[in-house]
């Protein structure tokens, strides 16, 4: 507005879109910026609905939660959850091949010497057990076993997990949060968006007739992108020829059997197929490449590999994998679908909102706008989507499928660069690494390239700093105290009903 100081604090916070998205945003921010800080006002529309089929999350949904000051127990019973160890592929590596991605660590580190670094060189010369057997969660997950850390300097208590949970009955908990903490609803469709002579968004305006005006915008209005995409003309980098996948089909189904503590994957010869647990149904979907795969033929194989009855009729999504070319432009931001999309093959939809929910935080704008803050924004949230979209290509290029036109275009394909060095530096010594604050740990690249079949020609050479006799008992004593642990781990269904996490 005319006169204003440009450095003087935002007063009003639009949020287009409720989902998952949405109300992450609109509880986070009015948590933290409290009462006195900004209005924050969010536009959604029950007409429109939200696509919420993401079910399973990592673990820094926990410090996200405890940001909110949200009781666990409660979090859980309210959605319907459970408890999540890691994830279980099939298939991936080659027909009837299985292998898991675990949360938490696989044993720990000697000091400088890595503990990966130690298995290489023993495995190598035959004298070590397979990864699995220094890895709780993986341990822990096949025996249908979990328990939430305990204290003490061991397995028990470096445990890493995540939940699964109803996506719609966690965006309905965060909405309680957000109403009780000042946030405003307003049910309705845009009409337009309403621009400022110099270009920043101005205000929506509602079929209704209702204008809402602000000084930052939040874009969560999914795929279509409004605010960011088609108001602003901020373009998307399709990744498409990394990861061709276009279609997802999901249909809930009868909860049969145990709860288990983990998510499944399951390759098929053009994509792959989910299923996440929840404590009153299953969640299942299939997604796949419409250029190898009908969508009836891909409904009809999601229907036949269900372990219980559907609950309602299969869901088709369409979606193109890949990222809007800058997440914040001008006083708009985009979180969620709006600002880009990575097939939910590692559970990272989610943590993707976070990490923009908190950058947000840190990079807070003034109604100046700052271009420094633009730029360092867009540059943290660009390196964190393609460090992610290096971790999913790696399973669908690093594989001995060759059974069909799909699999054999995926081993064969150019890979982005940062990936190809990764795999090149593993295969040549077995050495991992983790840059700067990237959401996987060298625990889940070396899950992903030992499980798919990997296999180093020689290892990290500072492991010869370990006489190979004491590398070999710290390593059989590893594995010894890791089996011990899982004897005191209690039923997963059974923790979860004596700890008060659910019927």
């Amino acid at each position: 507005m005319p006169g204003q100081a440009p450095d003087r604090p935002i007063g009003r916070i639009v949020i287009l879109g409720g989902g998952t998205a949405g109300w992450m945003a609109a509880a986070a921010l009015s948590r933290v910026l409290g009462r006195h800080g900004p209005s924050i006002t969010l536009i959604e529309s029950e007409a429109i609905g939200t696509i919420g089929v993401g079910e399973a999350t990592i673990p820094p949904i926990q410090a996200f939660n405890a940001l909110l000051g949200i009781d666990e127990r409660e979090f859980v019973r309210e959605t319907r959850g459970s408890f999540k160890l890691g994830i279980e592929f099939v298939d991936w590596r080659r027909t009837g091949h299985r292998y898991f991605h675990p949360f938490g660590t696989y044993g720990h580190d000697f000091g400088p010497i890595p503990f990966e670094a130690v298995w290489q060189r023993l495995a190598q010369a035959g004298r070590a057990e397979p990864l699995d057997a220094y890895a709780l969660a993986t341990l822990a997950a096949r025996a249908n076993r979990f328990t939430t850390p305990r204290p003490g300097n061991t397995p028990l208590g470096h445990i890493g997990y995540a939940y699964h949970f109803d996506a719609g009955l966690y965006a309905r908990f965060l909405r309680r949060l957000a109403e009780g903490q000042g946030v405003v609803r307003h049910e309705g469709r845009v009409a337009r968006v309403e621009r400022r002579d110099d270009g920043l968004i101005d205000a929506i305006a509602l079929e209704d007739g209702t204008r809402i005006a602000g000084d930052l915008f939040i874009d969560c209005s999914g795929f279509r992108a409004l605010l960011l995409g088609e108001t602003l003309g901020v373009g998307f980098e399709d990744w498409g020829h990394w990861l061709p996948n276009d279609r997802a089909i999901a249909v809930p189904s009868a909860r049969s059997g145990p709860l288990t503590p983990y998510t499944r994957s399951a390759a098929h010869g053009a994509g792959w197929q989910w299923r996440i647990p929840l404590q009153h149904r299953t969640g299942n979907g299939i997604v796949y490449a419409s250029a190898h795969l009908s969508d009836d033929e891909a409904t009809a194989r999601l229907l036949a590999g269900l372990d219980g009855q559907p609950m309602g009729e299969p869901r088709p999504l369409r979606f193109r994998t890949g990222r809007r070319t800058r997440f914040w432009e001008g006083n708009c931001i985009a979180l969620g679908l709006a600002g880009g999309f990575l097939e939910p093959l590692e559970s990272t939809s989610i943590h993707l909102i976070q990490v923009g929910i908190a950058r947000l935080l840190e990079m807070l704008p003034t109604m100046a706008f700052a271009s420094a803050d633009q730029r360092r924004y867009n540059r943290l949230m660009v390196e964190e989507y393609a460090d992610i979209r290096d971790f999913i290509i790696l399973h669908f290029h690093a594989t001995e499928r060759d059974d069909t036109d799909y699999w054999r275009h995926l081993r064969t394909m150019a890979l982005p660069e940062t990936l190809q060095d990764r795999i090149d530096s593993y295969r040549a010594t077995g050495r991992i690494y983790r840059e700067g604050e990237a959401l996987f740990t060298k625990t889940s690249w070396l899950a992903v390239m030992d499980g798919q079949g990997l296999v180093p020609r020689g290892f990290d050479p500072v492991a010869l700093a370990m006489p190979m006799d004491e590398a070999a008992a710290r390593l059989a004593h590893i594995a010894t105290v890791t089996r011990k642990s899982l004897e005191l781990m209690p039923d997963h269904d059974a923790f979860r009903r004596q700890q008060g996490y659910g019927i």
